[in-house]
């Protein structure tokens, strides 16, 4: 059976990340959260006191990072390296999420992650979630996903994600912070956050996960086995 590339992008907190690890896990497919790589660079750049603004030393800092992922055979968890050490726990901390739209601009960060994350998908057989899979990593994946949920929803969401963490934040300061990561990704300059012309619109507001999950994959088999209808019909079957 073909391999196919499927790109689900969205906004924060809608599902984006929990969906396409069940479906990468159904399906035996990797599975890359480009979202991660973006905070890892945050936290390298906070980590060793290098502004945002200092592109010489950004670049020189994009050339020396080594960003990976790994899987824990505990959790079966999916965990992102920064220099070969696991570091997922810190790069979901609220402070890197108060960053990571102010670097995910920067537009030599997104040329170096753009590039990494098309050589992960080469072989295809992979599903990646970000903001700008559909329309600029993978223009031509077979399966393009548009996720969302209302602010309120996805607040409550981030603000349990961070409870189990022993991290404690106000919703208001969570709606705040998605407030302004929606704006700043939306309106960049270098592959904003928006909806690719033939991607499916997925409203998570009122879905389960397993919900979300087989909306998924019902596209899939479509892209997997329509073709194959239509040449079975062409051909009289």
């Amino acid at each position: 059976m073909r391999q196919l590339v499927i790109a689900i992008d969205g906004h924060s907190s809608c599902g984006k990340s929990t969906t396409a690890k069940a479906v990468a896990a159904e399906l035996g497919y990797a599975y890359i959260d480009t979202g991660a790589m973006y905070r890892a660079v945050t936290l390298y750049l906070l980590e060793h006191s290098i502004a945002f603004d200092d592109l010489p030393h950004i670049e020189e800092a994009l050339h020396q990072m080594q960003i990976s992922f790994k899987r824990n055979r505990k959790t079966g968890r999916n965990e992102l390296c920064l220099d070969g050490k696991v570091r997922e726990d810190e790069i979901r901390q609220m402070r890197i999420s108060n960053s990571v739209s102010e670097v995910s601009v920067i537009p030599a960060v997104r040329h170096a992650l753009v590039r990494q994350q098309q050589q992960m998908g080469r072989k295809r057989g992979i599903v990646m979630d970000g903001r700008d899979i559909g329309t600029t990593v993978f223009p031509d994946a077979e399966v393009k996903i548009f996720m969302t949920a209302d602010t309120h929803t996805r607040a409550t969401r981030r603000q349990e994600e961070l409870a189990v963490k022993n991290e404690v934040v106000e919703l208001a300061d969570i709606i705040d912070n998605l407030e302004k990561r929606d704006h700043i990704d939306s309106t960049r300059a270098e592959s904003p956050l928006r909806r690719a012309s033939d991607a499916v619109l997925l409203d998570t507001s009122h879905m389960t996960i397993d919900e979300q999950v087989d909306f998924v994959l019902e596209r899939v088999s479509a892209a997997l086995f329509a073709p194959v209808a239509a040449s079975s019909e062409r051909n009289g079957g």
